[in-house]
């Protein structure tokens, strides 16, 4: 066979375990049967518009007073019911869902967790803006082996995470991950129904970049400290230019191949932040910093943190280094 540079997802994967003579197999699976799970989302997600039956509200809220729409629905289904069989999990969980889902009697269970928010950005599917899955993998920390996971396999801190991800449904589904040996990118090719590696190693640009992202409609909002950087950021020269899309798989993934800062910070009526830390900025956070940026709360060293629930929020900084240390140093005049 002549050599060719076509490198699929599960090539890469497979390739990756071989560098570990001692594993099992179950890691290579669960990453296997995500990218399954998101190949099924991203048709149903290319038909909006074009089949009634997914667009809009299911009528419903979550737990977090946010309207359930139907795509959400669907892609939290897909991905429980695409790995609850597998025996490679001890248990899941859903930003969808207030507590643990555990996996059913009838399977054997396995020694990692995953963690997943099924479609990021949802209220843009309407208006067909991207959105995306987002997921996190844990090894379990209870035992004994093959018994079912508990609360404690879920509550760890981002440093723990062996592998984090996303996928952007957009102009086109790409999948980005990594498992701790650099972030790789794999474009779906809807033609043969494979994802081709498209954007190898990736590595924020060198320098702080010229993008911030942020929703600048909360601006009265914020503190002192959060004011002033964003206002810096406009008025120094060159001007930094303002990016925001409102879907952050989509704000993180630019920032990501771009550089420059994507930010949700505190406000006075959410001083805890607003996004999901384990479902929505540690996995993102494990993603930039292994790509060469940082994470953090604007004080904190976002996979530091302990959290204490499922649902536990957090204010998020994340992107080039130095202007993430920036915004810290901004954060830090508001406790003078």
């Amino acid at each position: 066979m002549p050599e060719t540079s076509v490198v699929t997802l599960s090539r890469h994967i497979l390739e990756e375990e071989r560098r570990h003579p001692e594993a099992s197999g179950q890691f290579t699976s669960v990453l296997l049967e995500v990218a399954l799970a998101a190949k099924i989302i991203s048709r149903e997600v290319n038909k909006a518009g074009l089949v009634d039956d997914i667009m809009g509200s299911t009528g419903e809220e979550n737990l977090h007073g946010e309207r359930v729409q139907k795509l959400d629905a669907y892609a939290d289904e897909v991905i429980y019911k695409a790995l609850d069989h597998t025996g490679t999990l001890c248990c899941m969980g859903s930003e969808e869902h207030e507590g643990l889902l555990p996996i059913p009697d009838r399977f054997p269970k396995g020694e990692y967790v995953l963690l997943f928010d099924p479609l990021d950005g949802s209220s843009n599917i309407d208006v067909n803006v991207s959105i995306g899955t987002i997921f996190s993998i844990h090894r379990r920390v209870s035992g004994p082996e093959g018994s079912d996971g508990l609360l404690e396999d879920c509550l760890q801190p981002g440093k723990n995470q062996v592998a984090a991800g996303y996928v952007v449904y957009g102009s086109s589904t790409i999948l980005v991950y990594t498992s701790g040996n650099g972030v790789h990118g794999f474009t779906l090719d809807p033609s043969i129904g494979e994802f081709l590696l498209s954007h190898p190693d990736i590595r924020m640009p060198d320098g702080v970049g010229n993008i911030y992202s942020v929703n600048e409609s909360y601006y009265r909002r914020w503190s002192p400290g959060q004011q002033r950087f964003v206002s810096e950021l406009k008025t120094s020269d060159p001007p930094f230019t303002s990016r925001y899309i409102g879907s952050m798989v989509a704000d993180v993934h630019r920032t990501l191949l771009k550089g420059g800062i994507f930010m949700y910070p505190p406000e006075v009526r959410k001083p805890g932040g607003k996004l999901r830390l384990l479902y929505e900025a540690a996995p993102m956070a494990f993603l930039v910093e292994q790509a060469g940026g940082k994470a953090t709360d604007g004080r904190r060293d976002l996979l530091e943190i302990e959290p204490t629930s499922l649902h536990q929020r957090t204010p998020l900084y994340v992107g080039s280094r130095e202007l993430v240390d920036r915004a810290a140093e901004y954060l830090a005049q508001d406790d003078l």
